[in-house]
């Protein structure tokens, strides 16, 4: 099942061709952190972590924070967050978010955090006991039932990740599921956190 408007980043014949070199750019990511001074690939379901040559605004739409307050992304500033755009619909957010949870959990604090924002029409109403069930400790989500900012963001399907630096820029984003608390997506974060201007 579906949400109007919206694409599950993921595709079975896909999949299959990226099987082969999956196992091989994640082994890799964290020897490419030092060879390519870059960020280290990431490869999930469907495509690629992809940094942006310029870091660009992150927009000003609002959305509800976990306890249904209007707020906006320059609230979060001062450190870098992993915003994940998802639903309960979509079977591949569905999976990735123990990773996310545990990403949290392992590297979440002051200079990093996951933060969740849910497309469900129903919102919190649905989306907060929904995450509960499954058994996430470590993250909370916010909402979006309207889906304005995930537009804004320019979200062409579920999950989208973007990372946003500590000065409220979009630096890069991610199409489709990952298994975020694996070395090569710790790899990734922490190329950022150990930049010498998020020191």
């Amino acid at each position: 099942m579906t949400g109007p408007g919206w694409r599950i980043a993921r595709s079975p014949w896909r999949l299959g061709l990226l099987a082969g070199v999956v196992a091989a750019v994640l082994a890799g990511a964290v020897v490419a952190v030092g060879a390519a001074g870059g960020p280290p690939p990431l490869t999930g379901g469907y495509g690629a972590y992809e940094p942006l040559s310029e870091p660009q605004p992150a927009p000003s739409t609002a959305f509800l924070d976990p306890d249904g307050r209007p707020i906006k992304l320059d609230a979060y500033r001062g450190g870098y967050v992993l915003l994940n755009v998802w639903a309960t619909w979509c079977a591949p957010c569905v999976k990735e978010l123990p990773s996310l949870d545990r990403l949290q959990a392992a590297l979440g604090g002051d200079r990093f955090r996951v933060q969740l924002l849910s497309v469900d029409r129903k919102g919190l109403e649905l989306a907060g006991p929904f995450l509960t069930k499954l058994g996430i400790r470590n993250l909370r989500t916010a909402a979006d039932p309207k889906s304005e900012l995930a537009r804004a963001l320019g979200t062409a399907g579920l999950p989208t990740s973007v990372l946003i630096d500590p000065e409220g820029r979009i630096v890069g984003r991610m199409l489709g599921d990952a298994e975020w608390d694996s070395p090569a997506a710790k790899a990734l974060i922490l190329h950022y956190l150990n930049r010498p201007e998020a020191a």
